[in-house]
């Protein structure tokens, strides 16, 4: 590998050929400002904060986006350049609205936290803002035009990373904005809520909906009983909002925390991850050993994918699972099997779901999803941020709760069901239960960690063998990556060629759940790595490691469903879906 040798700051820096000078500064501990660019994120050189002295050399680049060469020597930090970066950050904010205390990303905004940096506590330029309507169509994130810098992470992530297409740059000069092509509303874009451009959103342009009241409304209703669920990837990212490393397992404190809130009932989303592993290796089984249905299997508990596959990708229906989302199982068993256990008015039963994804949001609305109790199954979603908000309020000191536990009915998990927040974990999970519903046994103890679906890798392929037969899977993540996966597909069904895969995962978001568009603000791919972490080892922890031998799944199918892909279980856990092409071809 060829190296570079060059100085930061009088400092010997040895990097790879390639590296930017942003990069390369990093490495040696120094942080250079910017704005602009995001590791996930090709840079763009929009805010200019990040420019640089080189000896010898008259021009100031830019260190996000200028590969360091043999011999530079470089200066970062001086009283020139930080008068330029005061004045471009002076001239940012001339087009920013003073509204920091109102918000959304108030104490977590870039442009706040470098503004108090470079000693900004005055206008230096007379503002100029533009009076722009926020669009609140879609339900799951809300866009303030007047907040947006330019920096172009949203559009990037957006149309790269997710290939979705739903914002872009409009108009010139200063009246340059950010809005869905078109300036149609967000509702109106090829928007799949999934919150990727909030989660990159340096500033308080792009945020979640804030839906806490309804959570504090019916805390309050004495008419109401309140239950809630906690999603597997938020026990490891809700502890950054207090200052932990992430990654950190907050499971017990959690449970304390929502009981302390106020809540009746404290269930886990971990344990309808269970019984989402039950149907979907069940259904697996039947179209691979059985011949019973379309290969590949198509899986994942993603919202945000769902929408997207409706839109471009619905020739793949017949092979998408048709098993709910945990989320979703969760909502109508607390208001059927657990309203019966209790002798609760299911009508009175107010579901609160805790959730890494704003597309979570939107999944409440899918009419093919939400009533299967006869009721709304899921009353409302908040993410990871919304609940950090929630425990402030209520004045909780989270980090010294005593640990807790969920209600037993509906809240005991294996370690399958705690790696569904991972990307390759849902695959995981269902091929460990698959492996038991072929063979009758289970995967051997050095066996269990299945690692050809798991890394960070925006396509992973590897092969399983049950009981004799090869089965191919495929893993993607980040919906970019999702073309080139099924166009393997669509040929080899178009020449009548073997398929190239059996089983295929599906997540949105880079990570999986881990890095959903509502957990906590700051990640990158070490973030991501903590977080995995956090959750391979809580599976690792847990004394069941399999879906199937969770003994409240075999309670709840003894008691109530009768067995994996009954007439009950399709009634109340599965759901279907419906072409929403965008462009009609």
């Amino acid at each position: 590998m060829n190296t570079i040798q060059a100085k930061i700051n009088g400092m010997p820096v040895t990097v790879p050929a390639g590296t930017t000078i942003l990069e390369a500064a990093r490495s040696v501990q120094v942080k250079i400002p910017t704005l602009c660019k995001h590791e996930d994120l090709l840079p763009t050189a929009a805010c200019g904060l990040c420019i640089v002295n080189i000896k010898g050399s008259p021009k100031k680049p830019r260190a996000c986006c200028t590969p360091i060469e043999n011999g530079m020597e470089i200066t970062t930090h001086d009283e020139a350049l930080t008068e330029v970066r005061r004045t471009v950050l002076e001239l940012i904010l001339s087009n920013h609205p003073n509204s920091c205390q109102t918000c959304g990303r108030n104490g977590s905004c870039e442009l706040q936290t470098l503004a108090g940096d470079f000693g900004i506590r005055r206008d230096a330029i007379p503002r100029f803002v533009r009076e722009l309507p926020e669009d609140h169509s879609n339900g799951s994130i809300v866009l303030d035009f007047t907040k947006c810098i330019k920096c172009g992470r949203c559009i990037e992530v957006c149309q790269e990373v997710q290939n979705v297409w739903a914002l872009s740059f409009l108009q010139r000069g200063i009246n340059t904005r950010m809005a869905p092509a078109g300036d149609i509303t967000l509702a109106e874009s090829p928007c799949i809520k999934c919150g990727q451009c909030a989660a990159h959103c340096p500033t308080g342009a792009i945020v979640e909906n804030d839906e806490n009241h309804k959570v504090w409304e019916a805390l309050k209703n004495p008419d109401l009983h309140c239950t809630v669920q906690i999603a597997p990837s938020v026990r490891v990212a809700l502890g950054e909002e207090f200052g932990l490393p992430p990654g950190t397992n907050l499971t017990g404190k959690i449970y304390t925390a929502l009981r302390r809130l106020g809540f009746d009932a404290v269930f886990d989303t971990n344990f309808s991850a269970d019984l989402t592993i039950m149907e979907e290796a069940s259904e697996f089984v039947e179209r691979f050993a059985n011949g019973k249905g379309k290969l590949p299997l198509i899986t994942s508990c993603c919202p945000a994918w769902v929408d997207f596959m409706e839109k471009y990708h619905y020739d793949f229906i017949d092979n998408f699972s048709t098993a709910k989302s945990p989320q979703q199982m969760l909502g109508v068993l607390a208001k059927t099997y657990y309203a019966e256990q209790k002798e609760i008015d299911p009508s009175k039963i107010y579901q609160v779901s805790i959730m890494p994804c704003t597309a979570k949001k939107y999944e409440l609305e899918r009419t093919e999803e939400m009533f299967a109790s006869g009721y709304m199954d899921v009353d409302v979603a908040i993410t990871t941020r919304e609940f950090a908000r929630l425990i402030r309020q209520s004045g909780i000191d989270l980090l010294n709760l005593p640990e807790g536990e969920a209600d037993s009915i509906l809240g005991s998990y294996s370690g399958a069901g705690t790696i569904f927040g991972i990307t390759g974990g849902v695959m995981e999970a269902a091929l460990r239960t698959a492996h038991y519903l072929i063979t009758g046994k289970n995967l051997p103890d050095d066996a269990i960690e299945i690692n050809a679906v798991r890394g960070l890798d925006g396509i992973r392929e590897g092969s399983v063998t049950i009981a004799g037969n090869t089965i191919r899977v495929a893993v993607a993540h980040g919906l970019a990556n999702v073309d080139k996966l099924l166009n393997q597909v669509r040929d080899a069904q178009a020449k009548g060629t073997p398929l190239p895969y059996s089983f295929i995962e599906v997540m949105a978001c880079t990570g999986g759940c881990i890095a959903g568009g509502g957990q906590p603000y700051g990640i990158s791919n070490e973030v991501r790595r903590q977080r995995i972490a956090g959750l391979y080892q809580d599976d690792r922890d847990c004394q069941v490691r399999f879906s199937h031998e969770n003994p409240e799944i075999k309670k709840v199918y003894a008691d109530f469903l009768g067995k994996p892909l009954s007439h009950k279980a399709h009634q109340l856990l599965h759901t279907e879906y419906k072409p929403r092409p965008l462009y009609q071809k």
